[in-house]
């Protein structure tokens, strides 16, 4: 008969002084919690088991009184450029994803912080999937550990550079998120330099992160610069204007001296006129920036469909033109469900 863990608690919810503290009540020596915060954050430890400095009636104290809650891949898929999409069930039974996505120097790891997403972004597979909860920073960091073990064992290399730009908005998770950061750069031994956060958006939140003067970068999903193109395809926007956005983006780069990245997806008949160029162009001019335009990987929205090459060029030649530094990214997993979401949409059945 299956034991029942629904009462006790995730011990990765304790920090390192209620884990001291937990000991302490139990009549041992403090530093027992150091060896096991080191055992859940650097070593990724998934049961009390593997602990081997820790004594047999220690670890036995540990599992009568805690789970460890990690995540499980459900679903793998490879592409034949060699990204790597999984389906990552949680331990509710909820269904997020995480990608690897490798190139010949560097292997890149895009994590989501929620489980389905909030917000109505009309060109993303996820908008489909409600909101269901935020993840937790174990949550966040067992996706990243995941992935690490996957490139070593693939391309015989560490991650190198994490993005959060898989399912949810980061900024609507603010807390665990940066939680998941911390544990993430001290258990890898990465730097923050390394890590990007993606938001769509959220003025409030962009300006409460500056404050904190984090290391990581900021990627902010623009898409357009013009007010009312941005409304139809992320209608969220709506209740924070450009104006508004930029000028939480001039605070970001006031308080941390880093420079934004807009992240901008073309479509035809969308935003691919001169009009559409010329206003990314004055916007991304008005804060120190970089434009990464991203060839689009199509989902089921019949209305989106990429835009040609030609017009690709011509948004990267004006930029340049304008000293904007701007990189083109080839859209990677064309071969298997590798926008965000897609998968997912696919193992989980959708709730409106």
């Amino acid at each position: 008969m299956p034991i029942d863990n629904s009462s006790k608690r995730d011990i990765r919810a304790l920090d390192l002084e209620a884990l001291r503290a937990f000991f302490e009540s139990h009549n041992q020596q403090a530093f027992r919690a150091d060896q096991v915060y080191q055992w859940l954050w650097q070593k990724g430890a998934h049961s009390f088991e593997v602990m081997t400095n820790l004594s047999k009636a220690t670890r036995e104290l540990l599992d009568a009184s805690f789970v460890i809650n990690h995540i499980a891949v459900d679903r793998q898929q490879r592409s034949a450029d060699k990204t790597i999409k999984n389906a990552i069930r949680l331990h509710d039974g909820l269904t997020i994803e995480s990608v690897l996505i490798p190139t010949e120097t560097r292997s890149t790891a895009c994590v989501s912080s929620q489980v389905g997403c909030s917000l109505d972004c009309t060109f993303c597979a996820t908008s489909q999937l409600k909101r269901m909860r935020n993840l937790n920073p174990d949550e966040i960091y067992d996706q990243v550990m995941a992935l690490d073990s996957q490139s070593r064992l693939y391309f015989d290399r560490p991650l190198s550079n994490i993005v959060f730009m898989g399912m949810g908005e980061p900024l609507m998770n603010y807390k665990n998120v940066i939680m998941a950061v911390d544990k993430i750069t001290a258990g890898l031994g990465m730097s923050p330099k390394r890590i990007t956060i993606s938001t769509s958006g959220i003025p409030k939140m962009i300006e409460k992160l500056a404050d904190e003067n984090p290391k990581f970068q900021l990627a902010v999903s623009l898409h357009s610069a013009r007010e009312e193109v941005r409304n139809s395809i992320m209608p969220f926007s709506t209740s924070f204007e450009l104006p508004i956005l930029l000028k939480s983006l001039q605070y970001w780069y006031l308080k941390t001296q880093s420079k934004v990245t807009f992240e901008y997806l073309i479509w035809k008949g969308i935003n691919d006129t001169q009009m559409d160029i010329d206003a990314l162009v004055a916007y991304a001019k008005k804060v120190p920036s970089k434009v990464n335009i991203i060839e689009y990987n199509p989902t089921d929205a019949a209305d989106f469909k990429a835009a040609d090459k030609e017009v690709i060029e011509r948004y990267k030649q004006a930029l340049e033109r304008a000293r904007i530094t701007v990189t083109v990214r080839r859209s990677r997993g064309k071969d298997i469900d590798a926008a965000c979401g897609q998968l997912a949409n696919k193992l989980v059945p959708l709730e409106h």
